[in-house]
Formats: C-alpha cells, sequence, structure tokens
C-alpha cells in the first residue's frame, strides 16, 4: 500500500474510531512498523489534520460542528474559488457526490479544510490523474460541508449566492 493511500485510511480508521487507537494497532492494521505510523501522523498533522496522541492512543479532535449538504452547479474554472470561499469562512467541505442517471450517486470523500489543501486537490485535478465528479453531471454537484456553528453555515450559503452557484 502506498504511504499517500495508507494516510488516508489511518485518518479515516482514527476518525471514526470511538476510543483512541494505538501506535501499535495501527501498525498491525497496515502492517508498517510503528515507527512508519508516527512519521504518518506527522504527515497528517503537517496538512492540518489535529490528531491529539494521548498515553492510550491518537484521537481526532472533533470540534463541536454541524453539517449541511450544499447543491451547486458550476464549470471547472469557478473550483478554485467555490473551495476557497468555504474555508475562508471556517468551513470544511467533508465530500462531494453527484447524482447520475445511470450510477445513481457517486460520492468521494475530500475533507479540504485550508487553502493548501484547496491548491493540492486542484493539482491533482489538473496533472490529468483524474477528473472533476461534476463533468459527469454538467457542473451539478453537491457537498457536504462541516462548521463550527449554523452561522458560518449561513455566511458560505450567502457566499454561494453571491457567486451565482447555489441551487439548493
Amino acid at each position: 500500500m502506498l504511504g499517500e493511500m495508507r494516510r488516508k485510511e489511518i485518518l479515516e480508521y482514527i476518525a471514526n474510531s470511538k476510543i483512541p487507537v494505538s501506535g501499535a494497532a495501527l501498525a498491525k492494521r497496515f502492517q508498517v512498523s510503528r515507527q512508519v505510523i508516527v512519521q504518518d501522523i506527522a504527515l497528517l498533522r503537517a496538512k492540518d489534520w489535529e490528531i491529539l496522541s494521548t498515553n492510550r492512543g491518537y484521537l481526532m479532535n472533533h470540534p463541536k460542528s454541524v453539517e449541511r449538504i450544499f447543491w451547486v452547479c458550476h464549470n471547472g474554472d469557478q473550483i478554485e474559488e467555490e473551495l476557497n470561499a468555504v474555508v475562508d469562512l471556517g468551513g470544511v467541505v467533508l465530500d462531494v457526490a453527484v447524482q447520475h442517471q445511470v450510477y445513481g450517486e457517486l460520492r468521494a470523500p475530500l475533507n479540504i479544510r485550508s487553502r493548501r489543501q484547496v491548491q493540492q486537490f486542484l493539482e491533482d485535478i489538473q496533472s490529468g490523474r483524474s477528473k472533476p465528479l461534476t463533468n459527469l453531471t454538467s457542473g451539478h454537484h453537491c457537498h457536504k460541508i462541516c462548521a463550527e456553528s449554523e452561522e458560518i453555515l449561513d455566511m458560505i450559503e450567502e457566499t454561494f449566492k453571491k457567486m451565482g452557484i447555489f441551487e439548493k
């Protein structure tokens, strides 16, 4: 398993755990050394993930948050503006989804919480390794976005309306 994929899975595993996850348990699960896990956690922290170390293992720092689904429509040129608007207002873009006429709902996790992550996401798309899901639906898509308050989600909605991309 490649490092980037392993780190995504480590992040998911810790985030979904109700109890602290020990480094030894992660090392066993991902079949790597404990030192590799320590390095992976350091790299995740460098990408702004708040992972706490306790005497019993790793935990995600989950501040109180609220979520809302925003339906939007725009072309590929507005992806950066859309994502930056969310993170600048204090939101986290948890995922993106499209409603495909043949395949039904297609959803992909994003977990974008900073401008640096926006840039990394755009670089991945521009590298040609993949295309945005919205290409399948002429720009129509939705994002699950979380924030610390309903007020922040309201500000994001207003910003999307001003940008002319808000659908519902």
